[in-house]
């Protein structure tokens, strides 16, 4: 029956756009984070991308993370400016706990800049949360 369903909700595990220096490149990008802060691992961690804003889109990403240690980070892809004036959706998926857990992350358009950075815990730079 539906009530004997159980749906894990998903704590403690983000999504960041951190703006750092690339020394390979001599610039500043905007990188996508996943941090895990929970007080243990996900495993499995699979994170599927795309932007979008009305007919223009980009092409799906998929990212196989593996396995993010507890309180910690992983990167999951260079953000090019063009694509920050799109919609960008993070759709993370891992397991914990023996659950499989999943959510939905999105950093709505033209909302990354330099004026609106923040301090990121664990990552220990400035950044942007996607909601």
């Amino acid at each position: 029956m539906k009530k004997d369903i159980e749906i894990p909700v998903a704590k403690d595990v983000y999504v960041a756009i951190i703006h750092e220096w690339n020394e390979e490149f001599l610039s500043k990008d905007w990188n996508a984070y996943i941090i895990n802060n929970r007080s243990s691992q996900i495993d499995m961690v699979l994170v599927v991308t795309k932007g979008f804003d009305g007919d223009r889109k980009t092409s799906t990403m998929r990212h196989g993370i593996g396995v993010v240690e507890a309180k910690a980070f992983a990167k999951i892809e260079l953000l090019q400016e063009e694509v920050l004036s799109l919609n960008n959706e993070f759709f993370v998926t891992y397991y914990a706990d023996d659950k499989l857990y999943e959510k939905r992350f999105l950093v709505a358009k033209n909302t990354v800049s330099e004026s609106v950075l923040q301090h990121i815990p664990i990552i220990e730079k400035e950044g942007v949360w996607a909601t």
